[in-house]
C-alpha cells in the first residue's frame, strides 16, 4: 500500500506564534522516522504529508493514498484533532485511529466523561468552569483537581491543580483560563493508584495490551502525573506493568470506555482509583503519543512484549481490517 503520514511536527510550527507549551503535544522528527521505518519494514511505501493545511494543498493538487496513518493533533479549537479525519473522510480516503466525532469527544474531557458516566463506567464527579460565576458556584467536595478542558500531554496539570478551598479553586481556574484560553474541568480529586491502559483493535476484537501503573519518585511533583513529571519521566517516574485485581478492573474500565466512545484502532486511557480502590476514568487519548522511547503507549507495549514494529503493525492491521482494505486488495488481485 501507499501510506501517507499526517502529523504536526514541532519544527514546522516554529515562528507561527504558538508557545512552546502549545506545541508540547506536537511530534518530533524521531517519531515520524520511527513510524515510517516500521511501515516500510512491513513492505509498504510511504509519503510524508504533514499538517492539515499541507494535506489540504496535496488533496487539492490531486494527490491520493491507499491509507493515511494519521497522528496530526490539529492547530486550534477543541475539535482540532478531528480536522484531518474530517478532511480525509470528505475525500473517501481511509485513515488510522478514530473518526472526527470520537476525536472531538476525546479532546473535550467533559463531553467524554458524560458519555462514559452514562455507560455506567466510574468517573469522578466534575464541573466545567467557564466564567468567574462558575467558579463561585463550584459544588464539589474538596480537594478538587483542575485542568484545561481540551488539552493533552498533561498540559496544565501541575502542583497548583490540586486545590483545597474555594478561593484556591477560583485562582487556579482563572490562571488556567488565561493561559489556555478555554474552560477548565474541575473534578473530585482521586487519591488512589494511577494507571494507563493501552487498547488495540476494533469491536469485539479490541483488547487491552497492558495496564501500566504510574509510580511517582521522590524527585517528582508529588501526587500528580503532571506535564513536568511526564517530560522528565526518566528521573521522576517509575512505570510498572500491573496485573492485580485493581489493575485488571482498570483495564476492563478502559476497554468499556473505548467502546462507549467509539474509539478505533488504538488508544490509551488514563484512570485513577478512588478511596475505595475503584479505578475511575480520567480521559482517553484517541491519538496516543508514539515516540518509541518517550510515549506511554510504546513504553507499556514494549514492556508487555509488543515491540514498536508490532505496535505500529497492529494499529495498521486494525485500520486495514476495519476499512476492509484487505478485501479490496484481494479483489484487485483476482481481477488482474
Amino acid at each position: 500500500m501507499l501510506i501517507g503520514l499526517t502529523y504536526d511536527l514541532r519544527d514546522d510550527h516554529q515562528g507561527s506564534g504558538l508557545s512552546d507549551e502549545a506545541m508540547a503535544e506536537f511530534d518530533s522528527p524521531e517519531t515520524i522516522t520511527a513510524i515510517e521505518t516500521a511501515l516500510r519494514a512491513a513492505g509498504h511505501q510511504t509519503q510524508r504529508i504533514g499538517h492539515v493545511r499541507i494535506l489540504t494543498q496535496r488533496l487539492a493538487a490531486g494527490d491520493r493514498w491507499d491509507l493515511v496513518f494519521n497522528i496530526a493533533e490539529g492547530l486550534r479549537g477543541r475539535a482540532r484533532e478531528a480536522q484531518v479525519p474530517a478532511l480525509l473522510e470528505a475525500f473517501d480516503i481511509p485513515y488510522t485511529f478514530s473518526d472526527p466525532l470520537t476525536q472531538a469527544l476525546g479532546l473535550d474531557k467533559a463531553m467524554a466523561k458524560r458519555i462514559v458516566r452514562d455507560a455506567g463506567i466510574p468517573t469522578a464527579p466534575f464541573a466545567v468552569l467557564e466564567t468567574p460565576e462558575d467558579d463561585g458556584g463550584l459544588n464539589l467536595p474538596f480537594p478538587v483537581f483542575l485542568k484545561p478542558l481540551a488539552e493533552g500531554t498533561g498540559k496544565g496539570c501541575e502542583h497548583a491543580s490540586k486545590v483545597n478551598t474555594a478561593d484556591q479553586a477560583a485562582a487556579a481556574a482563572r490562571s488556567l483560563r488565561q493561559r489556555f484560553c478555554q474552560p477548565v474541568l474541575a473534578e473530585s480529586f482521586l487519591p488512589g493508584r494511577e494507571f494507563t491502559a493501552g487498547i488495540l483493535g476494533n469491536g469485539s476484537e479490541a483488547r487491552v495490551i497492558a495496564v501500566m501503573e504510574i509510580l511517582l519518585l521522590d524527585t517528582a511533583e508529588a501526587e500528580i502525573y503532571s506535564f513536568q513529571n511526564k517530560e522528565h519521566w526518566q528521573t521522576r517516574v517509575c512505570y510498572r506493568l500491573a496485573d492485580d485485581a485493581e489493575a485488571r478492573a482498570a483495564g476492563a474500565a478502559a476497554l468499556a470506555a473505548y467502546r462507549a466512545l467509539g474509539c478505533r484502532d488504538a488508544a490509551r486511557t488514563d484512570l485513577r482509583s478512588d478511596a475505595a480502590g475503584i479505578p475511575n476514568f480520567l480521559e482517553v487519548n484517541t491519538l496516543p503519543g508514539l515516540h518509541p522511547s518517550h510515549s506511554d503507549l510504546p513504553i507499556l507495549s514494549a514492556r508487555a512484549g509488543l515491540d514498536y514494529q508490532g505496535l505500529i503493525g497492529g494499529i495498521l492491521d486494525a485500520a486495514v481490517r476495519r476499512c476492509r482494505l484487505a478485501d479490496s486488495t484481494k479483489a484487485l488481485c483476482a481481477a488482474l
